[in-house]
């Protein structure tokens, strides 16, 4: 499989959502479907790396499909409001370069 960039994903989910009349769901739904997912992710990290193993009629999910649960939902909700994901990550990157910039400890500075 290909790599795909974070705009490529956006494109995609779009071409999947516009197949549809109803389109992409209102804000307020979309961040109730990724509570959803990241509490869907939470279980599966408890069971996975916890103390809480899975009962044994319990679906075979994984923190990986999970995770692509919620990049699908955060493709939607960016999608539904105009949001270039690629540039809100170069944004928050350049938060965290300045504002973050010796806030930890960084590996070659113990040298």
């Amino acid at each position: 499989m290909t790599e795909k960039s974070l705009a490529d994903i956006q494109r995609e989910v779009d071409a999947y959502i516009s197949q549809f009349k109803e389109g992409y769901f209102s804000p307020l739904a979309l961040m109730a479907r990724m509570s959803e997912e990241v509490g869907e992710l939470a279980r599966e990290v408890n069971h996975f790396y916890g103390e809480k193993p899975k009962k044994a009629d319990e679906a075979d999910n994984s923190v990986e499909m999970e995770l692509g649960d919620i990049l699908f939902i955060l493709s939607c909700f960016a999608n539904s409001l105009g949001i270039d994901l690629t540039e809100a990550h170069n944004k928050v990157m350049d938060k965290f370069n300045t504002r973050d910039a010796n806030r930890w400890t960084r590996k070659n500075a113990e040298q």
